[in-house]
Parts: C-alpha cells; structure tokens; sequence
C-alpha cells in the first residue's frame, strides 16, 4: 500500500470519527469515553498497517531525506556570493561629461569545511564604444594549512603593497579613482598567477601578517620613436604562460605593532622579457634576452577614532637589455607614491577625504602629481556616494595635465 494512501486514510478516519452526526448531539461523559477508545483503536490499527505497508525503497527514501536534513543543519560545503558594483559621472577638462557604469565584480566563495575553498572574482564593465567587457580578475584555490598558513594557487590579486590587493574595490576606496600609477601599466603590479603562501602569526603582542609567491613574470612592451626603442610599460597582470621561461619571486610582511597601525614591505624579484612593439615590426624581438625585474615598497595605514590616514609606495625597475637584442636596450624605473587621508564627522555619516600622489616614467606624457579631494555620504557602511575633484598637473596637452570632476555611487554586497 502506497505511504500516501495510508496518510490519506488516517486523516479521512480522524475527520470521520471526529465529525460524526453522533457528534452533533451532546454527548454524556461515557460516550466521549467509548469514542476516544474506538479512536484510539483505529490509529493503532492503521499505523500497524503503514507500518507492515512501507517497502524497502520507501523506507531507504525516507531514511535518504532525513540525511538530506542533517546535511543541511550541518553542512560540510558552504557557498557564499558578494561582490560590487559602481556607476557614476566624469567629466575631464577637455572632454564631454558622460555618464558611466564602472564594474560589476561579483565574488563566488565555495568552502569544504576548514581545508579549502575556492575563490573567484569576475569583473564586467561597459567600454566607451558600449561594448562589455569580461575580464577574471582572480580565481585561486585555498588550502588552509594550519591556522597560521594558507597555500593559495592560481591567479591572485598582487601582495606587493595594499592599494591592490585589500583597497581597490569601488566600495572600499573612498575615492571614485585609484591613486595614478596603481592601474594598468603603472608602477605597482597588478596579479600574478602561480602560488603564494600567506598567513599571520603573533609575535609577543606584536601581530604580523606575510605572503610569499612565486609567478609567472610580466611582459614588457616597447615603442619605436624617433628611430629608436624604448621601453612603453610593464604588464604585470597574472599572465596564464610565462614566455622566457623565467620566474618571479616576492612577497610582503606586515607588522602591527598596536591597534589601528599597520606597517608594510613589499619587494619583489625575477625576469621579463619584451614581448611586442607599438607601431612597430615584432620581429626586432627575436634577440631580445631576459631583463632584470625588481620591484621595492613599503605602506602604512594609521585608524584612530574617526580619522583615518594611510600612503603607499611602490618602485618598479626593468634592468638594460645585456643580450644582443636592439629593441628597448635601455632599462626604464616607474615610480608612485601617495597619502590619503579621511575623516568621518561623529554621529554622521558624511565623510571628508583628500589625497595626494607623484607618479614618474620614463615617459614625461605620463608623469603626474595628482591632488584629488572629496565629499562622502555613507548612506550604510557598504552603500557608498561619493564627489571628488581631481587637480592634475601633467605634461601640457597630455591626458595626465586634465583635471577630472567624478560622481560615484558603489555598492558592495
């Protein structure tokens, strides 16, 4: 007899002998006692009956449900989704104000109890032309070691510095911009695939967090002008091939001496090869040899109450070409640094932020110094908005000589 059929009878016989035209009349004492009895006889009677009537599957059906239940309250596998989302105005000195929608970056969390997880963040925005863009901006596989020590493999955001990897998510960064010379093809790198050991350990009452990792290197590229080359940028952006074969090795160590101060160095060390020519015949590159690649920073980051101050430095040096190739023989150094500071009015929640920044190339177009102030309201502590003014001082007639007004509104979830 099928489970249903026998539920269906126990409730039909409940409603029955509930319900019955013996019912409408006032019942004395002894008959409520006989048909309670009668009742109860009948319910054992019927379970017996769902008892004998259960087959084995039905059985193994019902035990498998109640696993499912158990798994449920106590998972072994959690899956988590955040992210953000930003859009905005910008209007450049020479240029029309557009509207824009900067990034949707949602991050996908899958965890199997304490021993790994695997993390991805991807990043979509809309170009100038409507087109969208997709880009991986990491997806790296944890394994939690011990509590002091995680192995991560993949493509992560750079340890070199903070801006990178804990700061540049438009929800967290209190201004609309990053800081010139921590984008693309500037002076601090961006991601790096391979693997990295990160983690903290106390130090008597001095807190300490590291990371050490080994990648693929970047990729240089370089410009022909004026009859000659010269070296046009560093791609340091999580390569999936590693084109001369050589490795690059780094890391960072941050002490926290006392609550709200924390204290950073960075350096990283290997090899990178040019790898194309802008306007330029990408055969000259065959002699090209392995280049000397070294990177040097330090950050500091100070919260106390209210205010919050923080700066970051970064120093990226392509070494000379000692091979016989004849594109970009000459080395190149990029070169940024800022300090930002904020403060958040008591018992409000609007928001004052000013930064400064000096960015140096090898290329006089891109260099630039960089006031940027703004005006915050945080209308919850992850549903940001922001207006910002940047004063540039730059080469005359080159993007970096623009000032820039900005309106975000970001969103972190």
């Amino acid at each position: 007899m099928n489970i249903n059929r026998v539920a269906k009878t126990i409730v039909f016989a409940v409603v029955t002998s509930s319900f019955s035209t013996a019912a409408l009349a006032e019942p004395s004492v002894e008959e409520l006692a006989e048909r309670l009895e009668r009742m109860q006889q009948e319910m054992d009677q019927l379970k017996q009956q769902l008892k004998n009537s259960a087959t084995k599957d039905e059985v193994q059906v019902i035990k498998k449900d109640v696993a499912t239940a158990g798994e449920w309250l106590q998972p072994d596998t959690l899956i988590h989704m955040a992210g953000y989302a930003d859009v905005g105005y910008t209007d450049s000195e020479s240029e029309d104000g557009s509207f824009n929608v900067g990034t949707f970056a949602p991050i996908f969390h899958f965890q199997y109890r304490d021993l790994v997880m695997l993390e991805s963040e991807l990043e979509f925005e809309v170009g100038d032309d409507g087109e969208t863009e997709t880009n991986l901006e990491y997806l790296t596989i944890d394994w939690f070691i011990n509590d002091y020590m995680v192995l991560v493999g993949g493509k992560f955001l750079s340890p070199v510095g903070q801006f990178r990897q804990n700061l540049h998510p438009s929800w967290i960064n209190k201004l609309p911009s990053a800081p010139p010379g921590f984008g693309h093809d500037g002076a601090a790198p961006v991601s790096d695939v391979g693997f990295q050991l990160r983690g903290g350990f106390p130090i008597g009452a001095i807190r300490t967090n590291y990371a050490v990792y080994i990648s693929n290197g970047p990729e240089l590229i370089a410009e022909f002008e004026d009859g000659e080359f010269e070296l046009d940028g560093v791609e340091a952006e999580g390569f999936g091939s590693d084109g001369d074969g050589e490795k690059v090795v780094g890391g960072r160590l941050g002490i926290i001496p006392f609550s709200g101060f924390e204290l950073g160095l960075s350096a990283a060390s290997g090899k990178a090869t040019v790898t194309s020519i802008e306007d330029g015949d990408s055969s000259t590159l065959s002699d090209e040899g392995a280049r000397d690649y070294d990177v040097i920073g330090a950050d500091f980051s100070w919260h106390y109450k209210a205010f919050n101050l923080r700066g970051e430095y970064v120093e990226t040096e392509v070494g000379a070409d000692t091979g016989s190739g004849t594109a970009a023989s000459e080395g190149a150094t990029w070169e940024t640094w800022y300090t930002q500071g904020a403060y958040r009015f008591n018992q409000s929640n609007w928001e004052l932020v000013a930064r400064y920044t000096d960015f140096d190339s090898p290329h006089n177009s891109q260099d630039q110094q960089q006031w940027a102030i703004g005006t915050n309201y945080l209308f919850t502590n992850n549903f940001i908005g922001k207006l910002s003014y940047e004063f540039n001082d730059g080469q005359a007639g080159s993007d970096a000589d623009q000032d820039r007004f900005l309106f975000q509104m970001a969103y972190g979830f």
